[in-house]
């Protein structure tokens, strides 16, 4: 099963900005961790980030085609981005909708997300785990997969 993984603006400053709400990871560190944890549940993992809004919305077209898992870290666009929301519900694979921080305990503007109706779920507040998170519940949901068994040396 291959799952992409999208991240949206600003995150590729993550490690530097705003550590006491995002953390310390890298997105390198992050995503780096999260092939290593995809490789020990059976799931290949592809990473992307952009900054631009239309370039989300062509990778979760593409991801649609090629994909058979979505988990999008939309950042700020989670609160403005109808575009983004309507490349969601355009195509039928399975997005999990993820946040490092818990959007509904900050700032009221980030307590409504544009994508949630459209996404199979939505996991936050956990730093960097919301994404390990992710990975768990689409390998548990592939029948006859190999389930949710970590490998050796992979913590989340």
């Amino acid at each position: 099963m291959r799952i992409m993984v999208i991240n949206g603006p600003n995150l590729n400053l993550l490690g530097q900005r705003e550590p006491g709400v995002y953390g310390h990871q890298t997105l390198a560190w992050i995503e780096d961790h999260l092939r290593g944890l995809g490789a020990g549940l059976g799931l290949e993992v592809e990473c992307r980030q952009s900054n631009h809004e239309g370039e989300l919305v062509d990778l979760v077209q593409r991801a649609g085609r090629e994909c058979q898992g979505v988990v999008l870290n939309a950042g700020a666009y989670t609160h403005t981005s109808i575009a983004l929301r309507d490349a969601v519900a355009g195509i039928a694979t399975p997005v999990v909708e993820v946040h490092l921080s818990n959007p509904a305990a900050r700032e009221p503007f980030r307590h409504v997300s544009y994508l949630s109706g459209v996404c199979a779920g939505c996991i936050s507040g956990f730093g960097w785990q919301s994404y390990a998170l992710a990975l768990l519940w689409f390998a548990r949901r592939t029948e006859g997969g190999p389930g949710p068994v970590v490998a050796e040396g992979q913590r989340i």
